[in-house]
């Protein structure tokens, strides 16, 4: 980390400025989707249905401490960049040390409420008499035991990308992910310790990519506004109320998001645990997606709010227009690869013909919301970067529990357990659908700021 980067934020080719902030932030998050394939992947080796079966279902408590960590992350991460682009540093120090200390102490609660109330919500996840102690170990390790690592781990990825140390947040991302990989295979199959190794292997590898972040920081302690120390922290100066607003969407989204797969595998697992599988390995697949769509806009994301907060509309909008194309593009490619490659790719984590057929039938039929799922992701990115709230919140509900879960019912009952995952490409082309005629309106506000600012200065709101 080296000193600032009001280069890159300011005067970098806008084009080559997206290409620095997002591509880092694309590859961890890809490598991060490759990881928790991984765990799919090797357990499945072991051809035991019941032991993917049992990841996945205990995957939606897990999740829920990204949920916790974009709320404090991307929220802090919003008011850091909006504070220095107008250089208030002690601010942006303050909101640093308030997500990071916030965060650590409500993954520490969660991580203990859920261990301690296993017995109630693993059945509610969908746990049988096969599943339950799989799901537990994995909770014990993943989610009790590795809460804190793994919430601080990618909160102070996200903070560290609002100075624009786009590299360095994506190392310490991808350093957990390739050590999973790692040792993954060693947990689970030397050790003898099948699911409950891969939970064990996930731990480890996040405690080590925390460790690298604040090694990180202290070593650079003099550069940076994130810091460690308690006499930064307040809540004062709205710094509570700021962060929770703006991060609180990108929260309800995994939220809701692990409330839709609650629903989904209670759904899906009542025909049987090949089909669960099958649904289970599709998702990990379709993660890679949402992982690009998601590395755009949480890369472009400083860069936006640092020039909203400077006035300089015409770059924010440069940036904008260069993040949706790229996303887009990408997108489209996903999407046709996924759909042509369902069989092979879902053959390649297990060798099993009805969770296979499972598998690549619904894997054909998620992998098509691809492009919604970038173009909702960078309206609800733009959103928070510029300070906004309800709008953000709006499409988080809309994109997972507002609309999908209905769906679900309404296609099981239609045609079962073929028809579930249909919910999923309706429910995101209608929030794609609202979360345009949400930003147009916003769009034609930024062309009217860049306007005005030839003749004289102009705030937008």
């Amino acid at each position: 980390m080296k000193g600032d980067n009001t280069q890159l934020f300011e005067r970098m080719p806008i084009s080559k400025a997206v290409i620095a902030l997002v591509i880092p932030t694309v590859i961890s998050q890809i490598i991060t989707v490759i990881y928790n394939m991984a765990d799919t992947f090797f357990i499945g080796q072991m051809n035991d249905p019941n032991q993917v079966a049992a990841a996945t279902l205990a995957m939606p408590p897990f999740v829920m401490l990204t949920g916790i960590a974009n709320l404090f992350g991307i929220g802090g991460s919003s008011l850091i960049s909006r504070k220095l682009g107008i250089g208030d540093r002690e601010k942006a120090r303050k909101c640093a040390a308030f997500s990071i200390w916030t965060s650590a102490a409500v993954a520490l609660i969660y991580g203990v409420a859920m261990y301690a109330l296993r017995p109630v919500i693993l059945p509610f996840l969908g746990t049988d008499g096969d599943t339950y102690k799989y799901c537990a170990d994995y909770i014990l390790w993943t989610t009790a035991v590795g809460g804190i690592p793994t919430v601080l781990s990618a909160c102070l990825a996200h903070l560290i990308r609002a100075e624009g140390y786009s590299k360095e947040a994506s190392f310490g991302v991808a350093l957990g992910g390739i050590l999973n990989i790692i040792l993954d295979p060693i947990f689970i199959f030397p050790m003898k310790l099948g699911v409950t190794g891969a939970a064990m292997a996930t731990m480890l590898s996040n405690a080590i990519a925390t460790g690298y972040f604040i090694a990180l920081l202290r070593r650079n302690k003099g550069k940076t506004v994130i810091g460690f120390s308690p006499k930064h922290y307040s809540l004062g100066f709205g710094i509570p109320r700021e962060v929770l607003l703006v991060g609180f969407p990108s929260f309800v989204m995994m939220f809701m998001g692990t409330f839709s797969n609650t629903v989904l595998n209670k759904m899906v697992v009542s025909y049987s645990n090949q089909a669960i599988a099958g649904m289970g390995i599709a998702k990990k697949i379709d993660m890679l997606a949402f992982a690009i769509a998601n590395g755009m806009t949480q890369g472009v994301l400083p860069l936006i709010g640092y020039n909203y907060a400077a006035h300089n509309y015409a770059r924010m909008r440069a940036a904008i227009k260069t993040a949706f194309a790229y996303s887009l593009a990408v997108a489209l490619a996903g999407a046709v690869l996924l759909f042509t490659c369902a069989v092979p790719v879902v053959r390649f984590f297990i060798d099993d013909g009805e969770t296979i057929a499972y598998g690549q039938y619904f894997l054909k039929i998620i992998c098509i919301t691809c492009p919604a799922i970038s173009v909702t992701m960078m309206i609800i990115s733009i959103f928070q970067a510029t300070g906004q709230k309800a709008k953000p919140m709006l499409l988080s509900l809309l994109r997972k529990g507002g609309l999908d879960v209905p769906f679900m019912f309404l296609m099981n009952r239609l045609a079962g357990a073929n028809g579930i995952p249909w919910a999923t490409p309706i429910a995101d082309f209608l929030a794609m659908t609202t979360g345009l005629i949400l930003f147009i309106p916003y769009w034609r506000q930024v062309n009217q700021a860049i306007a005005r600012n030839a003749s004289g200065q102009a705030r937008l709101e």
